[in-house]
């Protein structure tokens, strides 16, 4: 993802969990600070960057300094080596205004620049064994079905069917199934390019 998608995401992301605090509908924004409900709805599902002015306005309605908005964005993109999600911490997101029956959860938003991408679903068997391993680039798994341990460095991460892992793969790792039935983990390589 570019760094300007990146952005645009964040900012219509912690727009909307601004809102949301403010316990305000998309359409009581609109009509308080003048901003059409599409416009609104596609800033903060990421869709469109929003001009100075609009973002401004927006700022100005939910009474938030545009210093303090921005105050976090450094911190947001440090990477600890590992970003764990439990399935109840997706956020829900409506991409299209018109669709019915069409829910995304917002798994992960990560930026990672000059990578090809490699997309694998692993099987493990019940008590499987391999040693830890470590890979170039970043690696994220996500729990199809069943409950397995990662082990990620000196950290263990109990993981259930679907909750999910990022993580820099230069970390020695490795998943263990200690059930006697399988698991299934949805595996994304991010190989860097050099």
């Amino acid at each position: 993802m570019e760094k300007f998608e990146y952005l645009t995401t964040w900012i219509g992301s912690k727009l909307k969990d601004i809102r949301k605090s403010h316990d305000l509908k998309l359409g009581e924004l609109a009509e308080k600070s003048g901003i059409s409900i599409a416009m609104l709805s596609k800033i903060e599902n990421g869709r469109v960057f929003p001009t100075l002015p609009t973002l401004l306005q927006i700022l100005s309605t939910l009474e938030v300094d545009l210093n303090a908005f921005f105050a976090d964005l450094k911190g947001e993109q440090e990477f600890p080596g590992y970003i764990i999600k439990r399935k109840e911490d997706y956020k829900s997101i409506k991409k299209e205004e018109e669709s019915i029956g069409f829910d995304y959860s917002l798994i992960l938003n990560h930026k990672i620049e000059r990578s090809s991408v490699e997309i694998s679903l692993l099987n493990i068997k019940g008590n499987a064994q391999r040693d830890r391993v470590s890979t170039d680039g970043f690696e994220y798994i996500y729990v199809v079905r069943g409950d397995i341990d990662y082990e990620l460095g000196d950290k263990q991460f109990e993981l259930c069917e679907g909750d999910s892992l990022f993580f820099d793969g230069g970390i020695p790792h490795v998943p263990i199934n200690r059930k006697k039935s399988d698991a299934l983990i949805l595996v994304v390589y991010f190989i860097e390019l050099r």
